[in-house]
């Protein structure tokens, strides 16, 4: 089964609209899930730290976990309704339909993010004179009896480890212990993307969301034609890929290219192009988690998805990371002072 994705505004009344209109859930069912969605919003999406998604969701129907819950959650947190943690949920669905028109907006680029992101922002330091050190690693970060930092053999007044939670820890761990044995203590979950071609297909929508099961690993798939890159090229995306990694990426593989052949229409038989798995894609986000504080030492700042906040692994909480940093580190600028 495959749904195109529909985003209409606001986001709260559509959301009413769409719950109402599914007729293939019962109408006890859509009743049910909008008396919890109205629960949860009288609580202020607020929760036991210590519950996951699927106890959160316990009175829900099985067929709405599975049509909704589970696809959202392993979408939003990349990490399974069982194992996750129905704090950081709760959070994203009061962003997503109480912070007004737009909020749940399902925007897809047509640029790699390469592109779209991490050029501009090179050209933007370049023309404002910074200087950019490309392929090379640091390898040793030391703090010196004046309060500033030493990075092999370069000192610097004040640092952001705007890098993975396994490099920061690396780097941070002579410095800051505590903060690096939390760091490594995070638990990661894969994601796994099957790319496969079938010249002169396309899918009715840019993205397509996909009913996961036992040998249908895939929850979303994308059209890369139509998102202006090559035509009759599909990219399926599997979130939360632990189980099956645990299977192997040929028998994911091969699993995700019998579902695309059995779940969609095509004009050609899709055939395998490739396959990249990210062992490290995420974090696991588990109730109770304890992530990392922003701050490591005076003069001395995290940047990541991964540190304390109340975004899951998301480039929305990368972007608010680093926009704390770049606050944090003007903060101290302004006080003449590492802080």
């Amino acid at each position: 089964m495959a749904v195109p994705f529909d985003c209409p505004r606001p986001a709260l009344l559509s959301f009413a609209r769409a719950v109402l209109g599914n007729r293939t859930w019962s109408w006890a069912a859509r009743m049910r899930l909008l008396q919890t969605c109205m629960s949860w919003a009288l609580q202020r999406f607020k929760c036991d730290s210590a519950l996951s998604v699927q106890q959160l969701c316990r009175s829900l129907p099985p067929q709405l976990m599975r049509d909704l819950i589970e696809p959202l959650c392993v979408a939003a947190l990349n990490t399974p309704a069982r194992e996750a943690s129905a704090t950081v949920f709760l959070r994203v669905l009061k962003d997503a339909l109480f912070r007004g028109p737009g909020a749940s907006d399902l925007l897809l680029p047509r640029l790699p993010l390469s592109e779209l992101l991490a050029k501009p922002a090179q050209a933007w330091l370049q023309q404002r004179g910074c200087k950019l050190h490309f392929s090379h690693r640091v390898e040793a970060l030391q703090a010196q009896d004046n309060g500033t930092w030493n990075l092999d053999g370069q000192p610097f007044d004040r640092v952001i480890l705007a890098c993975s939670s396994v490099e920061a820890a690396r780097l941070a761990g002579p410095v800051a212990p505590a903060w690096a044995a939390t760091a490594n203590a995070l638990r990661f979950e894969p994601i796994v993307t099957v790319y496969l071609e079938s010249l002169g297909s396309h899918l009715p929508a840019p993205m397509m969301a996909l009913r996961e099961g036992d040998e249908a690993p895939a929850q979303f798939a994308f059209d890369l034609g139509q998102l202006g890159l090559t035509p009759g090229r599909f990219a399926f995306v599997i979130s939360g890929a632990s189980a099956w990694m645990e299977r192997g990426l040929e028998a994911t593989v091969e699993a995700t290219l019998a579902q695309a052949s059995q779940a969609l229409d095509w004009s050609s038989p899709p055939q395998i192009v490739k396959a990249l798995a990210e062992k490290r894609a995420t974090f696991a986000c588990t109730p109770g988690l304890q992530r990392p504080h922003q701050a490591l030492a005076a003069g001395l700042w995290a940047a990541g998805d991964y540190v304390e906040g109340p975004y899951p692994a998301t480039l929305e909480g990368a972007v608010r990371s680093g926009h704390t940093a770049a606050a944090l580190l003007g903060h101290s600028l302004s006080r003449g002072a590492a802080c």
